[in-house]
């Protein structure tokens, strides 16, 4: 186990990349323009990039540290690959497609230190014109997850609670159930302690599964609004429309067999294939795009070929 740096001031921003193109660039020199970037480590961990975005990566007044993978391993475990290359007793994970504010990360640091028993921060994401996202969440329920599985909470929001809390502006700073893994901040005791992310979680769900384990341990996950960063969205998975679906629709699985039962997963599986899937091919057509309709279809497939091991594997967590 990695020992924890002594100095409280200390991060190692893990960064895992896979194919962000100038976005990780970006990324990087918005640390070394943060406001802490002297205390900064950054850590990137490349996933079998094509794009040679990780390749010949220079970052002034950073630390920076580069891990390539032969093979994409999956976001959950290049975090812990990240995680186990550092030493500072924080940790930060962070979207390749964000950019830090010069004040961002000392403010999610400071909403740590104003929070006894504070277990993880996540920040304000906004877009290019400064419109937050309402990325932080509830605490998944099984009836929540059938109902997202089968599009009920799009098709009857006044009926069926959305799993983010869009009804909030995310302008004020408090106690959630969970935040989104594009800003997580942990100390490194406590991620060590809970074993890190769950490396069964390819990319989804890993940071909503960590958060629930937090939450169990008796520790509080907040959201920081003064700590204010930039986040485009699905800047590397929109590039795989098929494979996106796939794994989303996988980790919802997952995480509702090991949170819920095979009951539940099973119900998840019979919302997504009866209900989500048909919904989204039905879109795809009316909106003249063969070519989504297809991708559906192929996620379709690589789901239920992953089901019998999917199940397997979450009922043993």
């Amino acid at each position: 186990m990695t020992i924890a740096g002594d100095d409280p001031r200390r991060i190692d921003v893990v960064i895992v990349n896979w194919n962000a193109g100038d976005q990780l660039r970006a990324c990087i020199r918005s640390l070394a323009a943060s406001a802490n970037a002297a205390d900064l480590h950054v850590v990137v961990v490349d996933n079998a990039s094509s794009d040679g975005s990780a390749e010949g990566l220079d970052a002034e007044r950073l630390a920076l540290t580069v891990l390539s993978n032969p093979d994409n391993l999956g976001f959950g475990k290049a975090c812990n690959q990240g995680a186990a290359l550092g030493r500072s007793g924080t940790i930060l994970f962070l979207n390749p497609d964000t950019e830090a504010t010069r004040d961002g990360i000392p403010a999610a640091l400071a909403a740590f230190r104003s929070r006894p028993g504070a277990g993880i921060v996540g920040a304000r994401l906004v877009d290019e014109d400064g419109t937050t996202h309402r990325t932080c969440a509830r605490t998944p329920t099984a009836c929540g997850l059938v109902a997202n599985a089968a599009m009920l909470d799009r098709l009857l929001p006044r009926l069926v609670r959305q799993h983010f809390m869009t009804e909030w502006d995310h302008a004020d700073s408090r106690p959630v159930d969970a935040v989104m893994g594009a800003f997580l901040m942990i100390p490194r005791p406590l991620f060590e302690g809970l074993g890190g992310f769950d490396e069964r979680f390819f990319v989804y769900f890993e940071d909503t599964d960590l958060c629930v384990r937090v939450l169990a341990s008796g520790r509080s996950v907040n959201h920081a609004a003064d700590a204010v960063v930039l986040h485009r969205g699905q800047g590397t998975t929109g590039q795989v429309r098929d494979r996106r679906l796939f794994y989303f629709l996988r980790s919802q699985v997952l995480f509702t067999a090991k949170h819920h039962g095979r009951v539940a997963a099973l119900a998840v599986l019979a919302g997504a294939f009866l209900g989500q899937m048909p919904i989204r091919i039905l879109h795809a057509l009316a909106r003249r795009s063969p070519g989504e309709a297809v991708a559906v279809l192929r996620a379709g497939r690589m789901l239920a070929s992953a089901t019998p091991r999917l199940l397997r594997a979450g009922s043993g967590a």
